[in-house]
């Protein structure tokens, strides 16, 4: 059965995502896939009563004073016969906040019908503090207009900055066991001095130059203890470079099985780095097995429209 479906973010913008969007990143290869039409969430107030099927609301993770002067869950209800959020950032981000804004989005939690989270661990936590119904939305990535780079290098990828957030640290000393050049995004929370350290920064990207620019690396190293989205390990799998990462993110447990280890544990991470480097058969067994692993993934778009639409036709089945 076809439902209408909206989205809800901070986007200033209202619409579909077109199938050639030029920044076709995750949170837009979601809306694509799922056929939704984007809102402001500032746009409810003045929305139609029962509008749509199913709403989803991602609450931004900032600047969300404006917000709390809305009753959402009141605009919410009234636009959408089925209300849900999909988490943003790692699960634990709203203790951040300030006392009143904590209570505040704990509140509107209650009042959802469902829950949609990035990854099993998300799914054990948001089940245990609203006892709601929680769903994984897996990372999705449109394949059509990505391009593979014809210039490959002997170097390595880090997947963040020198923030906690993105342990850019541990990635640094973990990958230096590599002994090739060390490259790295320049994401937003890039701090002063960091183009200081014997690491190339590649200037800012839309996500389809990122992904043809990753394709030109032998080794990926995110060792990021903020667990989310997952994108960069996933985008390693996809072209089969083994990323060396922590547990705990659906993408790395289950694209980079071999190369994976707990949180913390860099000693582990630089011996893996070690034999990725000394040892031609652990190399292409793990790059065999990230790319096998993504075709047969619940990240591939085929899979993901299967597993989502059971999803939504479960969300609305269930009783109030």
């Amino acid at each position: 059965m076809e439902y209408k479906i909206a989205w809800f973010t901070e986007g200033g913008w209202s619409g579909k995502v077109p199938r050639n969007h030029p920044n076709m990143r995750n949170d837009m290869a979601w809306m694509h896939t799922l056929d939704v039409i984007h809102h402001p969430i500032v746009h409810l107030p003045s929305m139609s009563d029962n509008e749509y099927d199913i709403g989803i609301i991602t609450i931004p993770k900032t600047n969300i004073n404006q917000l709390i002067q809305v009753d959402i869950v009141k605009q919410f209800k009234r636009v959408c016969k089925k209300i849900g959020t999909m988490q943003e950032g790692p699960h634990w981000y709203f203790q951040d906040y300030t006392m009143e804004q904590q209570i505040w989005f704990y509140n509107i939690l209650m009042e959802l019908d469902f829950i949609w989270c990035h990854n099993e661990i998300d799914k054990k936590y948001y089940s245990g503090l609203t006892n709601k119904k929680c769903y994984i939305n897996p990372t999705l990535m449109i394949e059509d207009y990505i391009e593979e780079s014809n210039d490959k290098i002997d170097a390595v990828m880090i997947g963040g900055n020198m923030v906690r957030w993105y342990g850019g640290f541990d990635s640094y000393i973990t990958a230096q066991e590599l002994g090739v050049p060390i490259y790295a995004p320049s994401m937003g929370r890039k701090i002063d001095r960091e183009d200081e350290m014997d690491i190339n920064h590649l200037p800012y990207m839309t996500w389809i130059e990122w992904i043809k620019e990753i394709s030109r690396y032998k080794y990926g190293v995110h060792l990021m203890p903020t667990w989310a989205a997952g994108t960069f390990t996933l985008n390693c799998a996809y072209w089969g470079i083994p990323c060396i990462g922590y547990r705990g993110l659906d993408t790395q447990e289950k694209l980079h099985p071999s190369v994976s280890v707990d949180c913390g544990d860099l000693n582990g991470a630089r011996i893996l780095a070690l034999r990725l480097r000394d040892d031609s058969d652990f190399y292409k067994k793990c790059s065999d097995e990230s790319r096998e692993l993504y075709i047969k993934s619940s990240f591939t778009e085929k899979e993901y429209i299967y597993n989502m639409n059971e999803v939504i036709e479960e969300v609305m089945n269930e009783s109030n």
